[in-house]
């Protein structure tokens, strides 16, 4: 039994095959150790997982996320990590995190996968179907195993030795892919929004609209364009075309302008000053007494609570934290994740057309599909 990669998903696919089977287990590794990516992610602290967590958090099959998540929820992920002796905590009533480091998670790691052999720094290449399983050809040498897991991970984070073999091992086998793009990046500007460069630094609650999801949380103005949770995670579902910015987060811009009586525009909306300035500015709007404005000042000013423009595209790879893209759905049985073409040939985790939105969702994610494809495997040992 090999899999291919120590992150998230092949973690958790080693950790549950010792747990549940007596199947010799190896672990095949670019990097000189494990978990790589958890150990950075977070903070250091790595995101866990999320308080909800659903199919409509996620980029991909509705129908594959939703019977793999329901196998292993948050609930459980979070129950799992504390049988082991951790306790998560929770960050802006949203977030679990390890708390004090995400080292506590790979120490868990590696007390559950004591009972297989790791493989490190052995670049991965082909994978070849033989009579009775499979070939995984290595730099080092050649693994012959009977089922794969391929849990390669995404294309972000080349830092880490993050690469897009996992694409590649499944076109070898003639199985559909959709390439990777950078998700969960922030988003670049055109020549007409270059006044919020102006603004970096500067970070406020908005509502975005991006291909047909709506998320809230907080924006931030960056030299290159804008990022924060909100933005990184429309960065999922937006493609090319426009977005839609509500800078107020709900609160109706007319009404706030009715109130604002004698005071200036910059100081009666509840924003900071400097970034209202500049939309003022770039507008043609005069920062004067809100009973002064004239009817069509009222309306550019409205635009606050629907600002539309195309961003020019993302700040690429070297910036996301995770890849979109991946082993189509389509190709995968649900809920193992493994291929329906190859019997034995497993793909889990961010190598899969499956990515989810800022906020521990796509840990979530290889988690569980690592989980999914390990249960199948028990009950085929069985």
């Amino acid at each position: 039994m090999a899999i291919l990669g120590a992150g998230a998903a092949g973690l958790m696919t080693a950790a549950r095959l010792n747990e549940t089977t007596d199947l010799k287990v190896c672990v095949i590794e670019g990097n000189g150790s494990a978990g790589a990516k958890i150990r950075i992610s977070g903070g250091g602290k790595c995101n866990l997982t999320n308080t909800e967590v659903s199919e409509n958090n996620y980029l991909g099959s509705p129908e594959l996320v939703r019977e793999v998540l329901r196998r292993f929820d948050e609930t459980a992920l979070l129950a799992w990590v504390r049988e082991r002796g951790c306790e998560p905590v929770l960050r802006k009533g949203r977030y679990w995190f390890c708390p004090e480091s995400a080292r506590q998670l790979l120490e868990i790691f590696r007390r559950e996968t004591k009972r297989s052999r790791f493989f490190y720094r052995h670049r991965i290449g082909r994978v070849e179907a033989e009579a009775d399983g499979y070939a995984v050809e290595t730099d080092r040498g050649t693994f012959h195993a009977r089922r794969v897991v391929v849990a390669t991970g995404g294309a972000s984070f080349a830092s880490v030795g993050a690469t897009d073999v996992g694409l590649k091992i499944a076109e070898g086998f003639g199985i559909e892919t959709v390439p990777f793009r950078p998700a969960l990046a922030g988003l670049t500007l055109q020549k007409e929004q270059f006044w919020m460069k102006e603004l970096s630094g500067i970070s406020l609650p908005v509502t975005i609209l991006a291909g047909g999801r709506t998320l809230r949380e907080d924006l931030l103005f960056a030299h290159r364009g804008i990022s924060g949770p909100a933005v990184l995670s429309a960065s999922l579902y937006w493609e090319k075309g426009t977005v839609s910015v509500d800078f107020l987060d709900g609160k109706p811009v007319r009404q706030l302008l009715e109130r604002g009586g004698n005071r200036k525009v910059s100081t009666a909306l509840p924003l900071p000053k400097r970034f209202v300035t500049a939309f003022l500015e770039q507008a043609g709007v005069r920062d004067a007494p809100c009973r002064g404005l004239r009817a069509e000042e009222r309306d550019a000013v409205a635009a606050l609570n629907d600002y539309v423009f195309a961003p020019a595209g993302t700040f690429g790879f070297s910036k996301a934290e995770v890849s979109k893209g991946g082993v189509a759905c389509g190709e995968l049985a649900v809920p193992s994740c493994e291929s329906r073409a190859y019997p034995g040939l497993y793909f889990v985790g961010e190598v899969t057309d499956v990515t989810g939105e800022l906020g521990g969702y796509n840990f979530q994610w290889a988690f569980a599909s690592a989980r999914a494809a390990a249960d199948a495997l028990a009950g085929r040992c069985e």
